[in-house]
């Protein structure tokens, strides 16, 4: 029997919600009965979102995507999913422009968007909002030093910012992905991820959609007494 979330009458928005992770996201809370924007530097092909092209780096895109919004419309979800792996190697030989943009996506876009929202929920008095992080700003990974580190100032930035919104009804969680079955992991190479494989103690990788039930089940009534919670997503691999 599937799994069921209502979200009938709420509207999301999903950074990053072309491909992989964001587009299992943005089709589960379609199919829950929300009204979903996506927001990527890619076009969409999913069916029945709404989506503009923005880079999440620009502030000024940001509020233009925004103002496609009517001024007193609810955003009662926003998922920011939004990230760039970048290069993997040594630090001390990681192009600055690369490790530069690796921070301006994922820690920086995520803030970005999400101080352009807020206004929004607290008005409302209520909003859920769903950092992806990884298993990465967990642990910290070797060649992806980067990318580490600006995970681990999502998951602080969730921890911080809930803590100021909760008694206005917002509920700000993150997810700590593990290796899921994606381009971006696929990418890494058939022996990156035959190792990934191995050291999961479910021996498999990840399913997107597995990530997008559990934002769903953040978003809707039956998660009610999380907010600065970090979830990992990793088949056993997390460690603490």
């Amino acid at each position: 029997m599937p799994n069921i979330y209502d979200l009938v009458g709420k509207s999301a928005i999903v950074t990053g919600g072309a491909n992989g992770i964001g587009r299992a996201i943005a089709e589960r809370l379609l199919a829950s009965g929300a009204e979903v924007w996506v927001w990527d530097t890619k076009p969409v092909q999913t069916a029945g979102v709404k989506s503009s092209v923005v880079d999440i780096t620009r502030a000024d895109q940001i509020t233009n995507c925004l103002s496609q919004l009517s001024g007193n419309a609810h955003i009662d979800i926003l998922v920011n999913d939004a990230g760039y792996l970048g290069l993997t190697r040594p630090f001390q030989h990681h192009e600055a422009d690369d490790w530069l943009h690796i921070v301006r996506v994922n820690l920086i876009g995520t803030m970005q968007v999400t101080q352009a929202v807020l206004p929004r929920m607290l008005r409302q008095g209520a909003g859920r909002i769903i950092n992806l992080a990884s298993l990465a700003g967990k642990e910290g990974l070797p060649n992806l030093a980067t990318y580490s580190a600006a995970s681990a100032g999502i998951i602080a930035f969730t921890k911080a910012l809930s803590r100021e919104v909760v008694e206005r009804g917002i509920f700000v969680n993150c997810i700590a992905p593990g290796p899921i079955d994606t381009d971006m992991i696929r990418g890494l190479g058939t022996d990156v991820v035959d190792r990934m494989v191995s050291d999961s103690p479910m021996k498999r990788l990840g399913e997107p959609d597995e990530v997008a039930h559990l934002v769903a089940w953040l978003c809707s009534e039956a998660s009610r007494f999380n907010t600065g919670a970090v979830f990992d997503m990793s088949g056993g691999r997390a460690r603490y």
